[in-house]
């Protein structure tokens, strides 16, 4: 039987996750089902620095396949903040709080300043041992406005121009499909089909 377990304690994330990756792994669980609570640093200066740490660390806890992803927003004109610090923007590191910090520092900037990517970077590992790392870019724009309340973080605020809608308003069939995340998971799943 082969097991996943994903180095994350954010639902929005695992069920992703889930949805694309169900079809290459019998069982897929969290941190939490897994009974796993590890307090990891995310102290490194790249998404696939803090991926590989999570995913390394909770690899020599179990006995299966562990993947980790970090992920975050970022913006042209902020000089691709928020970055690594995508999750503790704010002091408080609510969604709420690190939105509004967001739309503080974008109000300033012009449409040109506002563009910005997700960016998704994913380490598989095993035994303590890397296996696979990749990363996935979706790129868009921020908006000054929420609109939606689909998605999770930041996706209100970001636009794609080419859908005319938000992370926040679309369906997440459609996200699933051209998220950093699912274009990141892609690669992941060529690999382990390979």
């Amino acid at each position: 039987m082969k097991k996943l377990v994903i180095a994350t304690g954010n639902p929005g994330k695992v069920r992703e996750i889930k949805k694309i990756l169900e079809e290459v792994y019998d069982e897929i669980c969290s941190l939490k089902d897994e009974g796993i609570a590890v307090d990891i640093v995310e102290d490194a200066d790249s998404f696939l620095g803090n991926a590989a740490k999570k995913a390394l660390t909770i690899s020599r806890l179990v006995d299966c396949d562990v993947l980790a992803d970090d992920s975050g927003l970022c913006v042209d004109g902020l000089g691709g903040r928020p970055g690594v610090y995508s999750a503790r923007y704010s002091a408080s590191g609510t969604d709420e709080d690190n939105n509004k910090k967001l739309v503080e520092e974008c109000a300033a900037l012009d449409e040109e300043g506002r563009r910005a990517s997700y960016v998704c970077a994913i380490v598989l590992a095993r035994g303590g041992q890397e296996i696979y790392s990749c990363e996935g870019k979706c790129y868009g724009r921020i908006v000054l406005e929420a609109h939606g309340n689909g998605g999770f973080g930041y996706d209100p605020y970001f636009y794609l121009p080419e859908y005319g809608q938000t992370f926040g308003e679309l369906p997440a069939e459609e996200k699933n499909k051209i998220s950093h995340r699912a274009l990141a998971l892609k690669k992941v799943q060529e690999f382990l089909q390979k």
